[in-house]
C-alpha cells in the first residue's frame, strides 16, 4: 500500500476551516444525526477535520450495536465518506439486528498521509469514540457511546477497521477488510508507521480480509501489488494462532470495491445473529465453533471442519455452511445467488403528476431499481439506466468506497405523459440487483 507523505506543519493553517470538497455533504434530520470537529492542536490528536454520520433505525427502542461503514485513503474516498449513512442495503443489516450504522468522512487534503488517520493511535479512535458518545447524546440514544462495533472497511478504511481490531477486541462483533490490513511487521520503509501486536482477545473476532485479485494474486505488478503480501502476512500471523480469519479474494477486480457487499452484508448478518448480547451491556457472545467449515488459502472450495484434509490453522475459516456456499460462488465469480423477493415499497403518493414513495433495501441483493406502472401498464424504470461502474447496477449508484453515488437520489417520479384532468391508478415495484420483484 502506497501513502503519500508531506510535512505536516505545512497542513497547519489548512485544517482550521471546512473547504471544498467537504462542504457539500447532504443534509441531516432525524433519524439522521452528524457531528463535526476540527483538527486537533494537541499533540497525538487527529491532524485532520472529521465529520460522522449516523442513521437510527426509526422506532428502535434500545441500540444493540453500530455498524461502522469506513472510507479509504485520498481525498475522493475521504469525500465519499459522506453519504455511507444513507445507503439503504447497509441499513437493511443496520435494521434487522437494531444497530445504528455510522460513517465517517475524514477531511484529508489531497496528497496528504492518511495514515495519520487511519491509524486509529494517531487521533482517529478517540475521535471515534468521542462521536458515539455525542451522537448517542444528539439522538436520545446514550447507550451508542457503549454497544459493540461491527467494522466494514476499505483500504486505509481496512487498516483503521483492523487496527482497532486489535486494539478494542472486546468491542468487536466483526470485521470485514476490504483491500487493506493493519501492519504487524515494522516496515523499514515506512519507519514512522507502527507495528501492531495480537492480543489473545482477538482471535475470537471473525475477520474477513477481501483483496482483489489484481492485487497482487494474480497481477503481480501496479500500484495496488502490494495488498495481496499484506493480507496474507495478516491472515497467517492470526489464523496460525487460531483465529477466526478468512479469505475472500475478488476474482474481477483490483481496488475497487465491486460486489463485495453481496457477501459481506450476509457475513456481518451471520456474524451480529451469533454475537450480538440479548441484554444492553452484556458482553459479546462467543462465535460458535462447531458448525464451521473451512478452505486451503487461495482455493475455490470449501468443506466441514470434518473433512478438511491439512492443517486447520492454515486454511481460512468459515462461520457455517450458508456463508461458506455463498462464499464459494463469491470467489468464483461474486454472483452470489438470492431467491427472496425486496419488499414491497410503501407510501405512494401523487401530487398532481408527481409520484413518491418510500422502500427499504433486501437485506441480501440491495435495491436496483423501481417499475412503475399506469393503469395496470408498464410505464417507466427508476432509475432509467440504473448504474454502477463497480458492480451491479443499483438504485443508489455506488462511489469507489462502496458508498451511495452523490448526490442521493430520490425516490420520485414524474409523469410527463399523464393526461390533464384524467385519473390514473399506479403502482410501483421494487426489483432487487438479481431481478427478484417486490409484490
Amino acid at each position: 500500500m502506497r501513502f503519500s507523505l508531506i510535512l505536516l506543519p505545512v497542513l497547519s493553517g489548512l485544517l482550521s476551516a471546512q473547504v471544498a470538497p467537504y462542504d457539500q455533504a447532504p443534509s441531516v434530520k432525524p433519524p439522521y444525526h452528524r457531528v463535526r470537529y476540527e483538527a486537533a492542536t494537541a499533540p497525538g490528536g487527529l491532524i485532520f477535520p472529521v465529520q460522522y454520520t449516523v442513521w437510527v433505525p426509526p422506532g428502535v427502542t434500545t441500540l444493540r450495536g453500530v455498524i461502522v461503514h469506513q472510507h479509504g485513503c485520498g481525498e475522493g474516498s475521504c469525500k465519499s465518506g459522506q453519504t455511507g449513512a444513507f445507503d439503504l442495503h447497509w441499513q437493511a443489516l443496520a435494521r434487522k439486528h437494531g444497530c445504528a450504522l455510522l460513517a465517517p468522512s475524514y477531511e484529508q487534503p489531497d496528497k496528504a498521509d492518511c495514515q495519520m488517520w487511519c491509524d486509529p493511535r494517531n487521533g482517529s479512535g478517540a475521535a471515534f469514540q468521542k462521536a458515539l458518545a455525542d451522537l448517542g447524546a444528539q439522538c436520545g440514544h446514550p447507550e451508542l457511546a457503549t454497544v459493540p462495533w461491527a467494522l466494514w472497511g476499505h483500504s486505509g478504511g481496512g487498516h483503521w477497521a483492523g487496527g482497532m481490531t486489535l486494539l478494542h477486541p472486546e468491542r468487536v462483533a466483526a470485521a470485514w477488510l476490504r483491500s487493506g490490513v493493519p501492519l504487524l511487521e515494522a516496515n523499514p520503509e515506512r519507519s514512522t508507521i507502527k507495528p501492531h501486536v495480537i492480543p489473545e482477545a482477538a482471535l475470537g473476532v471473525p475477520v474477513m480480509c477481501n483483496p482483489g485479485t489484481k492485487e497482487g494474486v494474480t497481477l503481480k505488478e501496479g500500484r495496488f501489488a502490494g495488498v495481496w503480501p499484506a493480507n496474507e502476512t495478516f491472515f497467517k500471523a492470526m489464523r496460525g494462532r487460531g483465529a477466526l480469519i478468512a479469505v475472500a479474494v475478488d476474482p474481477l477486480t483490483s481496488h475497487e470495491c465491486g460486489n463485495q457487499r453481496y457477501l459481506a452484508i450476509p457475513w456481518l448478518d451471520a456474524c451480529l445473529s451469533a454475537r450480538l448480547p440479548a441484554k444492553p451491556g452484556e458482553a459479546l457472545q462467543p462465535m460458535p465453533l462447531g458448525d464451521a467449515w473451512m478452505a486451503p488459502l487461495l482455493a475455490t472450495e470449501a468443506v466441514p471442519l470434518t473433512r478438511l484434509d491439512g492443517d486447520p490453522r492454515s486454511a481460512i475459516w468459515l462461520p457455517n455452511e450458508a456463508i461458506a456456499k455463498q462464499w464459494m460462488q463469491y470467489v468464483k465469480d461474486t454472483q452470489v445467488a438470492d431467491t427472496t423477493p425486496p419488499p414491497a415499497p410503501t407510501n405512494l403518493q401523487v401530487r398532481g403528476n408527481v409520484l413518491t414513495w418510500q422502500a427499504e433495501a433486501d437485506l441480501e441483493s440491495g435495491l436496483g431499481h423501481f417499475l412503475i406502472e399506469r393503469d395496470g401498464k408498464p410505464l417507466a424504470t427508476v432509475p432509467e439506466q440504473p448504474k454502477n461502474p463497480f458492480g451491479r447496477p443499483i438504485f443508489q449508484g455506488l462511489q469507489y468506497s462502496d458508498t451511495p453515488a452523490a448526490p442521493l437520489v430520490a425516490m420520485t417520479y414524474t409523469d410527463a405523459t399523464a393526461e390533464p384532468g384524467k385519473k390514473h391508478s399506479y403502482r410501483v415495484i421494487a426489483v432487487n440487483t438479481v431481478g427478484k420483484s417486490s409484490k
